[in-house]
């Protein structure tokens, strides 16, 4: 089955990108090509307990099973271990990117408490997009009296497009929360 999200991106959001945008056709328009959500351990990446069920949140929030990453250096002033853990990370690709994108936007999003909207600074000279949450619970999968602590995760949007207004557009018609210019 389709996800909701990626038939109206190709039904209604694609062929108004390309009128909007000027473009010459339907596939030089922005296209959101992956999405990587990632959470930072720290020191806690170490202890086995924690570790397994922020894996098993994680994998929740996402539907599909997290990597481990790695620390790649030592540096004494963060206790960290060239090869210890360093925390958790999930590539979302092309059905599952979309029903995520659907339930961060529609679901978790407006559950953020005193939640004013997203920067629209995130955008990278490329023209993807970044943020982080501050706390994961706001996904309905993951259980609030079971969660042993808070915490954040780093969302990243890679889309296609090589400028940022044509990145913001696309994000915009697919109803993402930003900020307005006005709104303080």
């Amino acid at each position: 089955m389709v996800p909701r999200l990626k038939e109206l991106y190709i039904k209604e959001i694609q062929p108004s990108l390309k009128s909007e945008l000027g473009l010459k056709n339907l596939y030089m328009g922005p296209k959101i090509e992956k999405v990587v959500i990632n959470m930072g351990l720290g020191l806690d990446g170490n202890d086995s307990k924690i570790l397994k069920s922020c894996e098993e949140d994680l994998g929740k929030i996402t539907g599909q099973k997290p990597v481990i990453t790695k620390f790649k250096k030592s540096v004494a002033n963060f206790k960290t271990r060239k090869g210890s853990n360093a925390g958790l990370k999930v590539t979302l690709r092309k059905n599952k990117m979309y029903e995520f994108l659907d339930r961060l936007v529609n679901i978790a999003l407006p559950r953020i408490k005193d939640f004013r909207g997203l920067s629209s600074n995130g955008f990278d000279k490329f023209g993807n997009y970044t943020f982080g949450v501050k706390e994961h619970i706001i996904f309905p999968e993951v259980s609030f009296d079971r969660a042993d602590k808070v915490r954040g995760l780093d969302i990243i949007i890679v889309i296609s497009s090589k400028q940022k207004e044509h990145s913001f557009k696309l994000l915009e018609k697919l109803n993402f929360p930003f900020i307005k210019k006005g709104d303080n």
